[in-house]
C-alpha cells in the first residue's frame, strides 16, 4: 500500500499539449465555434486527464461507500439506521435508484461496506473498519490512523479498478444521517456557519432543523478540526463513507482517470480531497446541483459548475450515473462529427 505522500505524488498535472490538440480538433468540427458548450470543455479536460487527444469510451463504474454514523443517536435523521444495511443489500440486487440509473447508462455499481452496523452482507465488498463511527457530537468519528488507513485502502481500490479496465470512476455513498457530518465538513473547510450549510437530508422535519444545526455546531466545537488538514477534518467530523469517497477521488486521480462527483456528500469529500492534494481538482467532473442546502456553498468554494439541475438529493451516486451519459455524448461529438477541413460542405453535383 502506498503512503499518503506517495499517493499524492502520483497525481500528475493535466497534459496541456493533449488538451490543445483536442481543442483544435473540436474547433474544427462541422459546427459554429463553441456551439456545443460544455461538451467541448469535457473533451478538452478528458484529453488532459488521459494524456492523449485520441479519446475512446471505456468501462464506467460508480463506487458506493456505505457506513453508519454514531451521530444518528442525536436524533438528526428520521429514517431508521438499519436502512443503510437494507439498501446496501438492495443494491446488490440492482433495486436502488443508482442501480436503475446506472443500468440506463451502462455503468457498473460497486458497493463497499466500510462501516455498516451489521454483519458482512453477501455481494458487498467488505472493507469494514467498524460497525459505525463515533458520535461526532461527543467524540471524533475515528482516529487519525483509521482515517489514513481507510483513505489509502479506498485509493488502492480505485486504482485496482482502473488497472482492471475501468476508464471513468464515479463516487456514491450510503449512510443514514451522513448529511450531518458532511455539513460539518463543508462548514469547517469553507469557513461558513453551520446554519448556512445544514439541510434537511432525507426528509428531516423543517421545524427541527435548528436541532440539526446545533448538533453540527457542537461537533465542530467539541472536536475542533483543523481546516488546513483534510485528514484531520475527516477523522474528527467525517465518517467512514466520507473517508472512502475521498480515497476514491485521490486514487482515481493518481491512476489518471476522471472522477464524476454526485451530490452534497461528494462535494464535502471533494473539498477534503482538494485540501489534501490540490491537483485532484483537475480530475473532477461535477454531475448535478444537489437540492441539499449547502451545495452552492461547497461548489462555489471549489469553482465547480455541475452539468445538471434536477432537484435530486438521493445520493448513492445517482447523479453521477446520469452524468456518465453526458460524457458519452461528448465522446460521440468528438469522434463522430465531420470536420470543416474535410470535403463535407459541398452539395452533390446533379447528374
Amino acid at each position: 500500500m502506498h503512503t499518503l505522500g506517495q499517493l499524492i505524488d502520483q497525481i500528475k498535472p493535466l497534459d496541456q499539449d493533449a488538451m490543445k490538440q483536442a481543442k483544435h480538433q473540436t474547433d474544427g468540427l462541422l459546427k459554429p465555434l463553441g456551439s456545443l458548450g460544455r461538451l467541448e470543455d469535457i473533451v478538452t479536460q478528458l484529453a488532459g486527464i488521459y494524456r492523449t487527444p485520441e479519446l475512446k469510451t471505456g468501462r464506467k463504474q460508480i463506487i458506493v461507500m456505505a457506513a453508519d454514523h454514531g451521530v444518528f443517536d442525536e436524533g438528526i435523521a428520521v429514517t431508521p439506521k438499519n436502512v443503510t444495511a437494507i439498501q446496501a443489500f438492495n443494491m446488490t440486487r440492482g433495486l436502488t435508484g443508482v442501480c436503475a440509473l446506472a443500468h440506463a447508462a451502462g455503468v457498473e455499481v460497486n458497493i463497499v461496506d466500510v462501516g455498516i452496523d451489521c454483519d458482512p452482507l453477501p455481494g458487498v465488498l467488505n472493507m469494514k473498519v467498524a460497525r459505525g463511527c463515533g458520535n461526532i457530537a461527543k467524540e471524533p468519528a475515528m482516529t487519525r490512523e483509521q482515517a489514513e488507513q481507510l483513505l489509502l485502502a479506498s485509493a488502492n481500490l480505485a486504482m485496482a479498478q482502473v488497472a482492471n479496465g475501468v476508464a471513468i470512476l464515479g463516487v456514491g455513498e450510503l449512510g443514514i444521517g451522513n448529511t450531518t457530518p458532511a455539513a460539518a465538513m463543508v462548514s469547517v473547510l469553507t469557513g461558513t456557519k453551520p446554519e448556512q450549510v445544514v439541510g434537511l437530508g432525507a426528509n428531516f422535519p423543517s421545524d427541527r432543523l435548528h436541532h440539526k444545526i446545533a448538533v453540527v455546531e457542537q461537533a465542530i466545537a467539541c472536536n475542533r478540526p483543523d481546516p488546513n488538514d483534510g485528514l484531520d477534518v475527516l477523522a474528527k467530523v467525517g465518517g467512514f463513507d466520507l473517508v472512502g469517497m475521498t480515497g476514491v477521488m485521490l486514487g482515481g486521480a493518481a491512476a489518471g482517470v476522471p472522477i464524476v462527483l454526485d451530490g452534497f456528500l461528494s462535494y464535502a469529500c471533494a473539498l477534503v480531497a482538494c485540501r489534501i492534494a490540490p491537483q485532484v481538482w483537475h480530475y473532477l467532473l461535477p454531475s448535478h446541483l444537489s437540492a441539499e442546502k449547502g451545495s452552492c456553498v461547497a461548489l462555489a468554494h471549489m469553482d465547480l459548475k455541475p452539468f445538471l439541475q434536477l432537484d435530486m438529493r438521493l445520493g448513492e451516486g445517482s447523479g453521477a450515473a446520469i452524468a456518465m451519459q453526458i460524457i458519452d455524448a461528448a465522446h460521440s461529438m468528438y469522434n463522430r462529427m465531420g470536420k470543416l477541413a474535410d470535403d463535407n460542405l459541398a452539395l452533390p453535383v446533379p447528374s
